[in-house]
């Protein structure tokens, strides 16, 4: 038994029961200093045996902990006292702040994937490979579009996986998709492209991020068969930002009829195209698409980026760029200072050369597959009239909500339950009677997490949905 559980005086509550009693203590230790952020955990076999109680209490005990927020738990690793977790403790003139016994929230925006996945050992072991062999000159500031053992690695993981029509000489490297997207857009600028289309609904920040570059911003809508491309011909724009694979927020991928559309504005425009391809990797019910940039790979530039396969932490992106925009992106990368650690782009280049980035893929996808169908399951069986969409690839659902709910009121009934969730209404351009749903990530909590939030969550969608549906029906 580790150190400070040996003296822990745990106290358990016979009026609550004793898992209950258990994570009250617990949290109690957290909340007064007792135990410290980064504390490692007594085993649950030992502290079983010391209070006298079924391992499988404690065993439950902790994963609800866990989930809540107050412990980290890993594979192969102790658990302990989670590093954003701070005590109510105070040194301060003021004296101790009163207790609260408030959990962190449960975040399940889809913006993530599950970071305690990430494959700690495999990207421990990069390291020390490069550490080992990287020349010297890896030490200092390297070319602003990237290392070429990484930009090698991925054009050729891109041409086999993806079916991207690249050469190293034309692939970027850079902080994220969000980075990239600003160099593109600064890049387009210098070619005198006043106006991008952008998809209506789409992520908010990255229409701030084109505005940011003197760009107008111009919505394109979306419909079961993804982007509208068949209207660009009316709009005076010089490109267009899509999401082709899997649309964001939506989940739907572009047909075939508007790609040939899409293809055939290109050719009698010379417009282009940024493919935001954010989630490629990750399909379940359908083969995966080739990309878009295969189609014409003249015009159309590929973003992707390892946010989602491994985690946004290390902010490694990349661009396949057209020729005619090479010199006008490179100088952006350039001006922008935001060139990744050199360290770890040749860390990533060993992950992809020695098959532990696919390996890692492979894995969470057969994961994120586990917790989607879970969640169909118990939505299925306990809110029926919630319908579930965009399911076929990615990290998240969308929950499209029966008439009468109210996203903005579940998103705050959510947060009373611990659930950090996130609304259809922030991605459209501008504001009106939108369809009313949540997105909801599947892949964000940590596997041993699922069931607790699902409890939630159903919880929430069932209270709330039945109670607006009452009050419709009394008005």
């Amino acid at each position: 038994m580790a150190s400070k559980w040996t003296s822990l005086a745990i106290e358990l509550d016979p009026t609550i029961g004793r898992r209950a009693a258990l994570e009250q203590s617990i949290r109690g230790a957290i909340r007064d200093g007792r135990l410290q952020p980064g504390d490692s955990t007594a085993s649950t076999r030992a502290l079983a045996h010391n209070l006298g109680v079924a391992r499988g209490t404690v065993v439950d005990a902790f994963e609800q902990l866990v989930a809540e927020g107050w412990l980290t738990s890993r594979p192969g690793a102790a658990t302990t006292v989670a590093l954003g977790v701070e005590s109510t403790r105070s040194t301060s003139p003021g004296g101790p702040r009163p207790p609260t016994s408030v959990p962190p929230l449960i975040d399940l925006r889809p913006r993530s994937p599950d970071v305690s996945a990430f494959p700690r050992r495999d990207w421990a072991a990069a390291l020390r490979h490069v550490l080992r062999s990287a020349p010297d000159e890896a030490m200092g500031y390297g070319s602003p579009i990237g290392r070429i053992e990484l930009r090698e690695a991925l054009a050729e993981m891109l041409r086999r996986v993806r079916g991207v029509v690249v050469d190293p000489d034309h692939v970027v490297i850079c902080s994220g998709y969000t980075h990239g997207l600003g160099l593109v857009a600064s890049a387009l600028s210098q070619r005198g492209v006043r106006s991008i289309a952008m998809e209506d609904p789409t992520a908010r920040h990255h229409r701030e991020v084109v505005a940011s570059r003197g760009m107008t911003v111009t919505r394109l809508a979306v419909d079961e068969l993804g982007a509208r491309t068949d209207l660009l011909w009316s709009l005076d724009v010089g490109a267009v930002v899509l999401t082709p694979s899997h649309q964001h927020p939506l989940g739907v991928a572009l047909a075939p009829t508007r790609r040939a559309s899409l293809v055939g504005w290109l050719e009698s425009t010379n417009g282009f195209v940024i493919e935001d391809d954010y989630d490629g990797e990750f399909r379940y019910d359908r083969q995966p698409l080739t990309a878009l940039q295969s189609r014409a790979p003249e015009r159309i530039i590929y973003a992707g980026t390892a946010s989602k396969t491994l985690a946004p932490g290390i902010r490694l992106g990349w661009l396949v760029v057209p020729r005619a925009l090479m010199t006008h992106v490179a100088d952006a990368a350039l001006l922008s200072g935001s060139t990744p650690s050199t360290i770890d782009q040749i860390a990533l280049a060993h992950l992809l050369t020695s098959g532990g980035y696919e390996r890692q893929v492979r894995k969470q996808r057969l994961a994120y597959q586990r917790r989607r169908n879970a969640l169909i399951a118990r939505l299925a069986a306990d809110v029926p009239t919630v319908t579930v969409e965009g399911l076929d690839a990615g990290l998240h659902a969308v929950l499209r909500l029966p008439p009468g709910a109210d996203e903005r009121h579940l998103i705050a009934a959510a947060a009373e339950r611990h659930l950090l969730v996130e609304g259809l209404g922030a991605f459209w351009h501008r504001p009106g009677p939108h369809r009313q749903a949540l997105l909801i990530s599947y892949a964000a909590p940590p596997e041993h997490a699922v069931r607790t939030v699902l409890d939630r969550l159903v919880d929430t969608l069932t209270t709330n949905i039945s109670n607006s549906r009452s009050s419709t029906g009394s008005g």
